[in-house]
Parts: C-alpha cells; sequence; structure tokens
C-alpha cells in the first residue's frame, strides 16, 4: 500500500506564496515521476508541473516562471513552490507519482500511478 500525504494548502491573497509538500510512503520499490495536478470547480484535472527521478521539469504553460517543482528523493517527497498567485489557480491541488511496485516490474517497465486526496488553494482577496 502506497500513501501519499499532501499539505500546505491554503487562503492567499493576490501576488502570494504558498508552497506545497507531498510525502510518499509505503511499499514501493522507486519512483519515476512526481508530479502535481490541479482541478478547479467545474473543470477537468490538468497537469501543473512534474519532475523526473533524475531532476528533468515539465511545467504547464500558465505556471512557467511563477510555480517551481522540485523532489528530495531521499524523502519521497515532491514540492511545488507557487508564487505570484493568482485568482485563476485557484483549486484543489493533487499529487501524483509514478512507480514501480517491484523490481520484477522495474524490469518490465509496468508503472502504478499513485494519488494523493488533494489539498485546497484558494487565491482571493
Amino acid at each position: 500500500q502506497v500513501q501519499l500525504v499532501e499539505s500546505g494548502g491554503n487562503l492567499v491573497q493576490p501576488g502570494g506564496s504558498l508552497r506545497l509538500s507531498c510525502a510518499a510512503s509505503g511499499n514501493i520499490f522507486s519512483i519515476n515521476v512526481m508530479g502535481w495536478y490541479r482541478q478547479a470547480p467545474g473543470k477537468e484535472r490538468e497537469l501543473v508541473a512534474d519532475i523526473t527521478s533524475d531532476g528533468r521539469t515539465n511545467y504547464a504553460d500558465a505556471v512557467k516562471v511563477r510555480f517551481t517543482i522540485s523532489r528530495d528523493n531521499a524523502e519521497n517527497t515532491v514540492y511545488l513552490q507557487m508564487n505570484s498567485l493568482k485568482p485563476e489557480d485557484t483549486a484543489v491541488y493533487y499529487c501524483k507519482i509514478r512507480g514501480f511496485k517491484n523490481a520484477w516490474a522495474s524490469l518490465r517497465g509496468i508503472a502504478t500511478d499513485y494519488w494523493g486526496k488533494g489539498t485546497l488553494v484558494t487565491v482571493s482577496s
């Protein structure tokens, strides 16, 4: 069983900053990609940013420059530093990891996705 625990969501004024954290624990052999997604009311869930185990990052156009994703491989933790927040950043932010359950799966490239329960970010004055 793999658990993802997110934290850091809050109410913040426009122009403010927040830092989200997501710690993965449980029975997992290795983690490849760690990422953040968000879902605003009435909209589909979308990718915000992700990062590979060797540090390659990918960002949605809407958050480039303002958000920074990072990870601590030793702690199986991923972070999202969000600066210059806008009202349109308001959403539930979900952590997702893609990893391998065991060595057998790793050798065969059979990855599994795990999701956190989400943390609410509200940007409002």
